[in-house]
């Protein structure tokens, strides 16, 4: 989670990472200047060089150097951000910490209140869903569920018989174009190989539909996939770092989806719907020096 070292400024200590790929500008000018290496994790004595190692999964063998930084095992968008009090107290910045967490609360808050008087009246209906083998799927996952929640959106799953459903069972398909109609809103979270090649054709084969007239999502143009910001080489999202730690951006991204104004520019959802491409991070993208602590983005909120 790089995007929280950004905050605090501590990349200029940032030796060594264990990542095969990174979705920051500055982290990726820092590799490339030599300021930090990649280690090969599979070498525990390369780890004994450092003075702290954190590490994400809690389940492997862990030397004495070893801090568990596990933001993503929380199930809401604000206990994940608050994580960067955690790293804050290794770093003797627990004043900058908490101050990076606050403001970023408090925009979110900012923004959920917003949402749900925008949806006083009505509340879109979103898909959030996910293709892998034949197989789709409507998450159960809480933070995605909280974040639809609080952009004043009623997730489908509410009101739906099961969440799962084969497009090679006739029986199945038909129920899952029936949903589909239904919906104001689809988030597709497929995971694919190739995220610059996906697009709305992509989802159209997927579901298995010829007519696709009766859905309103497509009508609409709200079609929308969270894989906007990647690093093409290896097709890393930055949504498992800088939204980690920006929750304010993605709630603002679907408040955008669920309720469009046309004047806001997405950070990290993309509207295949609009044939929207994706943006390629590469080291040129960084714009200050990276010792330097990175402002969380505020968002105007009224």
């Amino acid at each position: 989670m790089l995007n929280f070292f950004q905050l605090l400024g501590l990349l200029g200590s940032l030796k060594g990472i264990t990542a095969d790929s990174v979705a920051s500008p500055c982290v990726l000018k820092l590799c490339e200047g030599g300021g930090a290496e990649m280690i090969n994790k599979s070498n525990p004595q390369q780890f004994q060089q450092f003075s702290a190692n954190f590490i994400s999964n809690t389940d492997l063998a862990q030397a004495c150097n070893f801090a568990s930084f596990a933001p993503t095992s929380e199930s809401l968008p604000l206990q994940r951000a608050e994580w960067i009090k955690y790293l804050g107290v290794y770093a003797n910045l627990e004043y900058k910490a908490n101050q990076v967490y606050n403001a970023v609360k408090e925009n979110y808050l900012c923004l959920a209140r917003v949402a749900a008087s925008k949806a006083s009246s009505v509340k879109p209906t979103v898909a959030w869903m996910e293709y892998n083998d034949n197989i789709w799927s409507f998450t159960t996952e809480t933070l995605k569920m909280k974040y639809v929640e609080d952009a004043g959106g009623e997730n489908v799953d509410e009101s739906i018989g099961k969440i799962t459903y084969n497009t090679s069972n006739p029986d199945d398909l038909e129920q899952l174009h029936a949903i589909l109609c239904t919906v104001d809103v689809v988030i597709d979270g497929t995971n694919t190989s190739d995220p610059t090649g996906y697009t709305m054709s992509t989802f159209v084969e997927n579901v298995g539909v010829a007519d696709t007239s009766c859905f309103a999502f497509l009508a609409n143009q709200s079609l929308w996939r969270y894989d906007k910001r990647l690093q093409n080489a290896s097709n890393t999202l930055d949504w498992f770092d800088g939204a980690v730690s920006q929750p304010q951006l993605v709630l603002a991204d679907l408040t955008e989806a669920l309720f469009p104004t046309g004047n806001y520019t997405t950070t990290y959802f993309r509207n295949l719907a609009k044939e929207e491409s994706v943006v390629n991070i590469t080291a040129d993208m960084c714009d200050r020096d990276t010792s330097t602590a990175l402002e969380p983005t505020i968002i105007p909120c009224s």
